[in-house]
C-alpha cells in the first residue's frame, strides 16, 4: 500500500481533464481538473450548487460532458455507456439509497457481482459446467463481502425492512461486489447519526487499507472528509475554488469565504 501514497511522479489512476457541463446555457462545472492517485481517498466538497453532483455524474457516466475527458488508467471513460462502466472498474452508491426494496440483502448484493460475470442466457439455461463453476465463485465472493461488513447476520431479510444505515451498507456491498479499482461515494454520510458517520469513516479506510480500492467522496459533511480524506477538491459556482491536503484546503481563505456565505453548510 505504501507505494499508492507517495511517488509523484506515478501516472494517475484517475484523471479528470478541463471537464464542462453546460445545461441549456447554464454552465454546470467550468474547465474542471484534478487527478486521483492509486489507493487516495479523494475528498469532493463545496457549497450547495457548486457543482459536485454535476461531477460525479460524468464520473458514473449518467452525464455526458461538454468538454474536456475523464481517463482511468490513462483510457477515456467517455466511450462507454453507463451500463458498462463497472466493467472498466467504477463501482458507486446513491445519495438516496438505490436498491431493489423487495430483494434479500444478499440477492442485491449478487446483483453487483453480474456486472463482472461472462455469462450469457443461453450459457445459463444449459447450466454449462463454467457457469456453475463461475456462480460457485460469486457466491463465495458475495459471502465473503457479508461478512466483512458484519451483514450476514442479515443474509436473507428484504432489504425494505431494514434500518437506513444498515441499508447504506447494503448498497456498499454491492458496490464492492463489482471488484471496482475506484469507489464513488454520494453523500454516504447523509440520514445517518453521529455514531454511524464516525463508523462509517474508519469503513472506509479500512476498504481503502485492506482492499486497496481508491475512492472518491462527494460529501456535505466535512468532519468526515477532513477526517478520512488524503487529498481534497473544492467546487464552487462549477470552478474548482481550491485543491490540496484537507488542512490546506480548510484554511484557504476562498473555501472559508464559500461555506461562511453559505448558512445551510
Amino acid at each position: 500500500m505504501m507505494q499508492a501514497h507517495s511517488g509523484q511522479t506515478a501516472s494517475p489512476l484517475l484523471a479528470v481533464r478541463d471537464v464542462s457541463v453546460v445545461f441549456g446555457g447554464i454552465v454546470a462545472l467550468n474547465g474542471i481538473s484534478f487527478d486521483m492517485k492509486k489507493g487516495q481517498i479523494l475528498g469532493l466538497i463545496g457549497p450547495n450548487g457548486a457543482g459536485k453532483t454535476t461531477l460525479f455524474n460524468c464520473l458514473s457516466r449518467l452525464y455526458q460532458p461538454s468538454k474536456g475527458d475523464i481517463l482511468l488508467e490513462g483510457d477515456s471513460i467517455l466511450t462507454r455507456p453507463p451500463h458498462r462502466i463497472s466493467e472498466m472498474g467504477i463501482g458507486r452508491t446513491f445519495q438516496n439509497v438505490a436498491l431493489f426494496p423487495n430483494l434479500t440483502v444478499v440477492d442485491n448484493v449478487r446483483v453487483g457481482t453480474h456486472a463482472r460475470s461472462n455469462s450469457d442466457i443461453v450459457s445459463d439455461s444449459l447450466r454449462l459446467p463454467w457457469i456453475r463453476r463461475g456462480e460457485k465463485d460469486m457466491n463465495k465472493r458475495v459471502d465473503d463481502i457479508l461478512g466483512y461488513l458484519e451483514l450476514r447476520h442479515v443474509a436473507h431479510t428484504v432489504v425494505s425492512g431494514l434500518p437506513f444505515g444498515t441499508q447504506k451498507r447494503v448498497e456498499l456491498a454491492r458496490a464492492l461486489a463489482t471488484e471496482p479499482k475506484i469507489l464513488l461515494l454520494d453523500e454516504p454520510a447523509g440520514g445517518l447519526n453521529h455514531e454511524e458517520v464516525y463508523i462509517l469513516g474508519d469503513l472506509v479506510r479500512k476498504i481503502r487499507d485492506d482492499r486497496g480500492i481508491t475512492v472518491l467522496l462527494v460529501e456535505h459533511h466535512m468532519g468526515l472528509v477532513m477526517s478520512i480524506a488524503d487529498h481534497v477538491v473544492a467546487l464552487n459556482f462549477g470552478r474548482k475554488l481550491a485543491e490540496g491536503t484537507p488542512q490546506q484546503v480548510q484554511n484557504d481563505p476562498d473555501v472559508i469565504k464559500a461555506y461562511l456565505g453559505s448558512k445551510d453548510q
